[in-house]
């Protein structure tokens, strides 16, 4: 499948819940055309924030490298936290550099529309296309926020009840923690939401590379039109 991409970011890794097998971390490598271990990461744990569900030590288990879901525990060359909510008030001048010395931008889970709002608000949204080298790895909502709409189902942030739109860098949407959630639940959501959607369960990841769109899988998943 091909899709279209609203901006010149290419290398993508949408998954459900991290690095969780080697089929994804392989497709991580060949994304960042090097081993990880001599990449440089920054991880964003904002979107957890906007999740009232999710409690302090959520954060902290991600920025540590201490999750379930494997992300910035992989072994990298170094890690730096970047949280959005406080990048308005370091000036860009100091933090657009550290953005630009990343190999990979790891992307933690919570809330997409709270994360859209801050990518938005401090101005990493409008970087990005100015990014084409970096990879960005998404995990759950940290791969949501680039598509055109979440749907309602997923949006948990009170300040943006009714509006599930995101960033729409990508033409799909995705319906994460497919068997958790059910397919006659990942149905009724792309119906509803009126694009084309994966569903993907937390062995599955989405690479897309120059608009070419690869599934990644050691477990279910599949595409739904609306």
């Amino acid at each position: 499948m091909t899709v279209v991409l609203t901006s010149r970011i290419v290398k993508l890794l949408l998954t459900s819940a991290g690095v969780k097998n080697a089929s994804i971390q392989n497709a991580l490598v060949e994304l960042l055309g090097k081993p990880i271990a001599e990449s440089r990461a920054l991880c964003i744990p904002t979107a957890a924030y906007g999740n009232p569900m999710i409690t302090p030590d959520g954060p902290w288990r991600f920025i540590s490298g201490t999750s379930h879901l494997p992300m910035v525990g992989l072994g990298w060359k170094s890690v730096g936290v970047l949280e959005l909510t406080a990048l308005p008030s370091i000036g860009a001048e100091r933090w657009v550099p550290w953005v630009r010395e990343a190999d990979v931008l790891l992307v933690g889970g919570g809330d997409a529309t709270y994360l859209c709002h801050w990518m938005r608000e401090c101005g990493l949204a409008e970087l990005l296309p100015s990014l084409p080298e970096t990879v960005w790895v998404g995990l759950s909502a940290g791969s949501m926020v680039l598509t055109p709409r979440v749907g309602k189902e997923f949006v948990e942030w009170p300040a943006h009840a009714g509006d599930d739109s995101t960033l729409g860098i990508v033409d799909f949407s995705i319906f994460p923690h497919l068997g958790m959630n059910t397919m006659e639940e990942a149905e009724k959501w792309v119906a509803a939401i009126g694009v084309p959607g994966y569903a993907i369960d937390d062995d599955t990841a989405i690479k897309v590379t120059d608009g070419e769109v690869e599934v990644v899988s050691e477990g279910q998943w599949k595409l739904l039109t609306p």
